[in-house]
């Protein structure tokens, strides 16, 4: 499969050579781009695409939403994301579940406090139907 990287405007992605990556974690990188692309787009219909139903966000604050809750703040323009950089992604898949460790770099304005904002995570992927799905667990 062929992954156009460069359709992802607002997404950039360093620390990696995406040229010899092997196609499992490839796949799930670009899912994680995808991603990020539809939410400098409040393109909520790709995130409910990408994100499960059950999925729990965890703010640097530490406030938890469901997956509709912070889809209407980013809808209302509560969140708004401008750019978001993944910084050194570490991906490691294993048949129908992976993982991709990096830092984002969220160029937001974030219930009105615009800034750039640098956090480290982790965020779980499993295989549906041929397709990468973030989950919580």
């Amino acid at each position: 499969m062929t992954y156009n990287f460069s359709s992802f405007k607002n997404v950039n992605i360093t620390g990696i050579d995406i040229s010899a990556m092997p196609e499992e974690e490839l796949s799930v990188l670009y899912q994680q781009a995808r991603y990020c692309q539809a939410m400098t787009d409040a393109d909520i219909q790709t995130m409910r695409e990408i994100v499960s139903e059950n999925m729990i966000f965890t703010h640097l604050s530490g406030r938890q939403q469901t997956r509709e809750e912070y889809f209407t703040d980013i809808a209302d323009g509560k969140l708004d994301y401008f750019t978001i950089g993944i910084e050194n992604p570490v991906i490691q898949a294993d048949g129908n579940t992976a993982t991709i460790s990096f830092t984002s770099v969220l160029n937001a304005n974030a219930y009105g406090a615009k800034g750039v904002y640098r956090m480290k995570g982790t965020h779980k992927y499993e295989k549906r139907n041929g397709e990468w799905i973030a989950v919580n667990r």
